[in-house]
């Protein structure tokens, strides 16, 4: 069941109603404990978002679709629509922000999340706190990239290389001319490696570079990213190679 909340319009990119008033983050709370729920609802609410929680998958779906939201939580087993398939179903329409929760002995279930497309993962039992922490730095880390591009001119918001086209300023990248459909944690990998071609990027570099410092993330976070990444090339060029994996060291994106 779906906890009442005033309904809200679509944020702008710059978080604000068309009178110039800031809005509060909107949370898409998603998991069948409604002890959980009630919990992170009053702690997030607490700390100044607004959220909307969702006890199963299929009402979160079509909750999300009518009253979009700033970033998603969702847990991976719940009833009517488990989280892997509604994460699924969201990438099929957006790049919303999205943080999966799994069990701590869960691992299978944290790489699917994250080659289905989550941003971000984090373990049962987890901390409130922790929770907040990897909400706020997502979110940043996707106002910054609104920012840089509202700063930027619509020449120098783009970096081409070869085939490939990045526009922050419309969060979009091209290979060959065909859209690849990134989310924010992606869009900053390919821009790491894109705007140094040559050049080796460690992956502590990349968790840097996508996540921001004080944020710790496995290894195999940025490993199953790099696979979704050349997967999603690879469907509109399946000779794409262009970021090459140095084993024991890092990736890079080949210098055309």
């Amino acid at each position: 069941m779906e906890t009442p909340h005033t309904p809200y319009a679509p944020q702008s990119a710059s978080n604000q109603t068309p009178s110039g008033v800031a809005t509060a983050p909107i949370i898409a709370l998603v998991d069948d404990d409604r002890n959980i729920l009630a919990s992170v609802q009053m702690t997030l609410e607490s700390e100044g978002f607004t959220v909307h929680t969702y006890t199963d998958g299929e009402s979160a779906l079509q909750g999300i679709i009518s009253r979009p939201v700033s970033l998603a939580v969702l847990d991976v087993k719940m009833p009517r629509m488990d989280g892997m398939e509604l994460l699924q179903r969201l990438r099929a329409r957006s790049n919303l922000p999205v943080i999966f929760l799994t069990s701590k002995d869960e691992e299978l279930d944290q790489l699917m999340g994250l080659r289905l497309g989550a941003d971000d993962y984090i373990t049962k039992p987890f901390s409130q706190r922790l929770l907040i922490e990897r909400i706020r730095a997502l979110l940043r880390r996707q106002d910054a990239s609104r920012a840089e591009a509202a700063g930027a001119t619509a020449v120098g918001s783009a970096i081409v290389r070869g085939q490939l086209s990045l526009d922050e300023t419309r969060h979009q990248c091209l290979w060959g001319g065909q859209d690849i459909a990134l989310t924010v944690t992606e869009f900053l990998l390919v821009k790491a490696l894109a705007m140094r071609p040559g050049m080796v990027k460690s992956r502590d570099q990349l968790i840097d570079a996508a996540y921001g410092d004080n944020i710790y993330v496995d290894d195999r976070t940025i490993d199953s990213h790099i696979k979704r990444v050349r997967k999603k090339f690879r469907q509109v060029d399946d000779s794409f190679n262009q970021i090459e994996t140095l084993y024991g060291i890092g990736y890079r994106y080949r210098d055309e």
